[in-house]
């Protein structure tokens, strides 16, 4: 055998080292270890395909006609008129912005893996964790854009409740002395808008995004959209009953041990769900804390952290 030539063995020095591992045993390209670019292409091509589904579209009229709704129940009862409308458009906007949250996700891993979609994507390549990262990423745009626009809906409801019931009182009290007609005005601005209703808003949205990626890691060993949702909504009831549940156990078999360690494993995969229901105070009206805020906001950003962690462990391990 001939040896290589010098302007041979210059060339193949300075061609660029091929990554073993590529589709269907070819290699490929080397990539960096991390690209934004790469998430947000993917998250923009996941959000894109969500919203033209027809499942957000029922979702979020659904939840915008219920809050529209909420004008007219709340007329019901003229004194807790404002309590009525707080309840009824925050509770929809939690239930929807979770249905769509569940709903959305569920979808994701197995039908591009039964659509072969997948496969296409990671022989770019692409790693794994950059893919669930896009899709996720993708996910959360889509409640957030939701969200927002059930929040706008129910800010201009409950502005426009504020200035017809600031009118009413106005023309009932005009006859009145001043210092009781400017009492019963603020009174009716407090009790429509709170500096707690944003932060609420907040909550509702990180809440959404803990079961968006509690869903995205059972979808990763799921085989079906149909049972990652069946097995979500037996989590999301559970999330909402640990609480309960929880004080149950203690006062039967005290707090032990080994009943702190199984309350905390239970805890870990069981989000406590009803911790984020921060609504019947706002409603209330009773200040929430600012550290509950902050303290509720980190248990959502952490459970969201951990889920994801997992849910790409286990699609690094799932055959494709």
């Amino acid at each position: 055998m001939l040896p290589a030539s010098p302007t041979v063995l210059r060339h193949s020095l300075a061609a660029p080292k091929l990554r073993e591992g590529g589709c269907f045993g070819i290699p490929s390209m080397p990539h960096r270890t991390f690209s934004p670019a790469r998430v947000f292409a993917i998250a923009g091509n996941t959000f894109t395909d969500l919203t033209r589904q027809r499942v957000f579209y029922v979702v979020l009229i659904f939840a915008l006609v219920l809050i529209g709704s909420s004008v007219f129940l709340a007329q019901l009862s003229f004194q807790q008129e404002f309590q009525i409308l707080k309840d009824v458009s925050l509770g929809a906007i939690s239930i929807f912005s979770s249905l769509l949250a569940i709903v959305a996700t569920a979808r994701l891993i197995p039908q591009e893996i039964e659509d072969h979609t997948v496969y296409t994507i990671l022989a770019k390549p692409v790693p794994r964790f950059e893919y669930l990262l896009g899709k996720l990423a993708g996910v959360l745009v889509l409640i957030a854009l939701s969200t927002a626009i059930m929040g706008a809906m129910f800010f201009a409801l409950i502005y426009w409740r504020e200035h017809v019931v600031l009118e009413e009182t106005a023309r009932q009290l005009s006859n009145g002395q001043r210092e009781q007609l400017d009492q019963a005005l603020r009174s009716v601005r407090d009790s429509a808008f709170n500096a707690d209703i944003l932060p609420g808003i907040a909550i509702i949205y990180i809440k959404a995004c803990l079961l968006a990626a509690l869903t995205l890691f059972v979808s990763t060993f799921a085989t079906t959209n149909i049972f990652t949702i069946v097995v979500m909504v037996f989590v999301y009831f559970i999330g909402h009953l640990q609480a309960t549940a929880r004080e149950y156990w203690l006062q039967e078999n005290g707090a032990g041990l080994i009943a702190r360690v199984f309350l905390a494993m239970v805890a870990l995969i069981f989000p406590d769900l009803q911790a984020f229901n921060l609504v019947d105070q706002i409603v209330a009206g009773v200040a929430v804390p600012v550290a509950l805020f902050a303290k509720t906001a980190l248990l959502g950003i952490f459970y969201t952290t951990i889920y994801t962690l997992l849910a790409i462990f286990v699609f690094y391990g799932k055959e494709l």
